[in-house]
């Protein structure tokens, strides 16, 4: 299908949320085509799935390039180019970018973080809900920005804590909604329904997320 918009996912490790979207582009109608699988590891479990699937894949090691961060995003740019990559779908990329990155690609790179944000920013988060005793927990799709975790709500997926929640129980539902959430996040950024006004995001003709999801504005 043509118009298909050329779209890398960045992954460090299983990238769990990366076969959810492959899943979601093995559909012709889907408007987002998965042209890459990038790791900044070359032991990355990601890497074989995307493998096998059929999706070309790349690895930048980052432990190579020590503390030169601008160096290292410098050659997942060349990557990103030779391919003609548009879009970006991080799934579990362990590195913070820079200032830099996140400019060039502002507008045109997801995050998906396992909590209702802006509670439980950063990691732990299952392990600091359950600590901190709220009754409504999940995950979020965001615009990335440079600040960690504090780029534009795109939607949310909320689920219940139980009172007899481990941190893997609770991590196993909210991963559930990750892999529902996500592919319809990158659905409506591929498909122009995603723009920003003043910080804020806003979606022009897009459908509602599955029952249990918010997009913003709801």
């Amino acid at each position: 299908m043509s118009g298909r918009r050329r779209t890398a996912i960045l992954i460090s490790s299983r990238g769990s949320n990366m076969g959810a979207l492959l899943a979601a582009a093995a559909d012709p109608a889907y408007p987002a085509e998965i042209a890459l699988v990038l790791s900044n590891r070359a032991d990355a479990a990601g890497l074989a799935l995307a493998a096998e699937a059929g999706i070309d894949t790349a690895v930048v090691e980052s432990r190579r390039f020590g503390r030169d961060r601008a160096g290292f995003e410098a050659a997942m740019e060349e990557v990103l180019g030779a391919r003609g990559i548009e879009l970006i779908a991080l799934a579990g990329f362990m590195r913070v970018l820079t200032e830099g990155f996140t400019a060039r690609w502002s507008g045109r790179m997801l995050n998906i973080h396992p909590s209702l944000l802006p509670a439980f920013p950063g990691l732990d988060t299952h392990a600091r809900a359950l600590a901190a005793g709220v009754r409504l927990h999940g995950c979020t799709v965001h615009l990335v920005t440079p600040g960690v975790d504090e780029g534009p709500i795109v939607a949310q997926a909320a689920v219940p804590v139980l009172p007899d929640d481990t941190e893997d129980v609770l991590a196993a539902r909210v991963l559930a909604e990750e892999h529902r959430l996500y592919p319809d996040a990158l659905r409506w950024l591929a498909a122009g329904q995603l723009r920003l006004e003043q910080g804020r995001v806003q979606l022009d003709n897009a459908p509602a997320p599955h029952v249990g999801a918010l997009r913003n504005p709801g």
